[in-house]
């Protein structure tokens, strides 16, 4: 089983090693990656503040200047560890066992904003990416779509597919295959920031049992969440959570 997660505009700063772009996942995705660095960095290079807040989503002259910095020679560090937005923080994979770290770091893919598909255990430096803003002229999520979509079906052909990300992330690969995704209702109503917690909650508690297949993921037990209808349409299913 493969689980497919969405990024976090927020990331820890720090670093231990140095960035070495063909060790991402799918290394003949280098070119195509390339060519989104060249064109973020010629962005960085022209110091253009209102273009940058725009593309980092910042406002303060000092948060934009902060991370106009040269990123390839910066120091990196796991994915799943740079991420440090909701439902990262209830993941909290700091403090998992060795071996529930390596089911994520084995299992998790996360839709980077600036490098597309990675593993959660792919070393990245520090970056600023607004969800959704274009890059120059390229549209990310339209341009990983054209060039990644088709390597992640090979990649994930024999593969369960659990489906974690915000539907956004729909727009860089929506799966062809059965895949499953999760719905989280409280009082009747769908809940949207607190789906991020939920989903960190979820992957945490996968993490932990080391469940191997939706059949699996679905008999474990997680605290305040009760599964209150499953909906199968094609190849898509949704399993809709109670919070209680």
């Amino acid at each position: 089983m493969k689980i497919l997660l969405a990024p976090s505009e927020t990331k820890k700063s720090g670093g231990e090693h140095p960035f070495t772009l063909d060790d991402l996942l799918f290394s003949s995705l280098s070119r195509d990656r390339k060519v989104i660095l060249h064109r973020y960095i010629n962005v960085l290079q022209k110091n253009d503040i209102s273009q940058l807040g725009k593309m980092f989503g910042l406002k303060k002259e000092s948060d934009i200047l902060y991370h106009n910095r040269d990123i390839v020679n910066e120091l990196t560090m796991k994915a799943i560890e740079r991420y440090t937005g909701v439902a990262f923080d209830y993941l909290d994979y700091g403090n998992l066992s060795d071996e529930s770290k390596k089911y994520i770091d084995n299992n998790v893919i996360i839709f980077s904003n600036l490098f597309g598909p990675i593993r959660a255990d792919d070393l990245i430096p520090e970056y600023k990416l607004k969800q959704g803003e274009m890059i120059d002229d390229i549209k990310v999520d339209k341009f990983y779509k054209e060039h990644s979509a088709n390597l992640l079906e090979e990649y994930l052909k024999d593969e369960e597919i659990l489906d974690l990300r915000a539907i956004y992330y729909n727009k860089f690969y929506k799966p062809t295959r059965e895949y499953t995704t999760l719905k989280f209702i409280k009082d009747g109503k769908v809940v949207s920031h607190w789906a991020k917690a939920y989903r960190g909650v979820v992957l945490r508690e996968l993490a932990k049992s080391g469940a191997d297949t939706i059949d699996d993921f679905m008999k474990l037990p997680i605290e305040n969440l009760s599964i209150d209808e499953i909906i199968q349409k094609k190849s898509h299913r949704e399993i809709i959570y109670s919070i209680v």
